[in-house]
């Protein structure tokens, strides 16, 4: 009965020594690896400071104007274009134009290391049940993990900056794209994978030239996705000095400025609804065009 009443104790004391040496072990390797691993993402820190100075530095009707060609040859629709420019010439008129175009910047890129990352593991996965098994787990765990606790060893290894900010973002926003392209790629249709093998097609020109293409709408839906948790992430990575709208609404929560937090705030919705509309009905067309032409 005594070892049973003991036995809490005992496993706490287990549970505080292995928590010693996990965190002791963490620490000697960040001292030891940390600056090789500064240099190793020297160049996502470029890439994201020249999309951050190309947003900010040029002139906002430019800025304007591409972004509504993006719209157009998107969506194809007047009403996504007008209120994408009505959007943001309010956040203009608001005067949060530079750390919108500093938001915008890191949604930019952490989505484009998303796809980098996450469309070639979706593909491996759609071609391995077993890898498909071993990934599950592991995304469901990254989606379901308080968003908070990405920023704790990103700052350990990384400190304080635009590049942990953006690898914790990518490590919230990444499942989608995976999930989204492992589903689209083993969803289309038998009979197409076997007239393309019929044909002679190799494995690359059968994933490149049918796959792929048949899977784009549904990618698109992971994308979208994608940035969607890429914007929640703002506020939070905007704590370890993530530049852009996260930091006037963190600045709010401190002063309690209620005016400040809720324009940014708005800003950031402005800027969700814009890239949720857009990517949607990019997606929409995507699906369209295939119905069409294999209808």
């Amino acid at each position: 009965m005594s070892w049973f009443e003991d036995f809490p104790a005992l496993g706490a004391e287990t549970l505080s020594a292995l928590r010693r040496a996990i965190d002791g072990a963490f620490r000697s390797f960040t001292r030891e690896y940390g600056e090789v691993l500064e240099r190793l993402f020297d160049p996502l820190r470029e890439f994201l400071l020249f999309s951050e100075r190309l947003l900010t530095q040029s002139p906002w009707p430019v800025v304007i104007g591409v972004i509504a060609l993006i719209a157009w040859f998107a969506s194809r629709s007047w009403k996504i274009v007008v209120g994408t420019v009505v959007t943001l010439m309010a956040i203009g008129l608001f005067g949060m134009w530079d750390d919108t175009m500093k938001t915008v910047s890191m949604i930019f890129v952490c989505t484009v290391v998303a796809l980098v990352l996450g469309v070639p593991i979706g593909v491996l996965a759609s071609r391995s049940d077993r890898l498909q098994r071993l990934i599950t787990p592991a995304l469901d765990v990254m989606q379901t993990m308080p968003s908070f606790v990405y920023l704790i060893p990103v700052v350990m290894l990384l400190g304080i900056g635009r590049v942990p900010g953006v690898i914790a973002v990518v490590i919230y926003a990444i499942p989608p794209v995976i999930r989204f392209t492992n589903l689209g790629i083993r969803l289309v249709d038998k009979d197409l994978l076997e007239a393309a093998d019929a044909f002679g097609s190799s494995t690359w020109q059968r994933l490149s030239k049918v796959q792929m293409p048949l899977a784009l709408p549904t990618i698109m839906a992971g994308i979208n996705q994608t940035i969607m948790l890429s914007l929640a992430m703002v506020v939070i990575a905007s704590m370890i000095g993530v530049q852009g709208l996260g930091q006037p609404v963190l600045k709010a929560i401190s002063n309690q400025y209620f005016t400040m937090g809720i324009l940014n705030g708005l800003a950031i919705v402005g800027i969700a609804i814009i890239f949720d509309r857009v990517s949607q009905a990019y997606g929409k067309r995507l699906q369209r065009h295939l119905e069409v032409q294999h209808g």
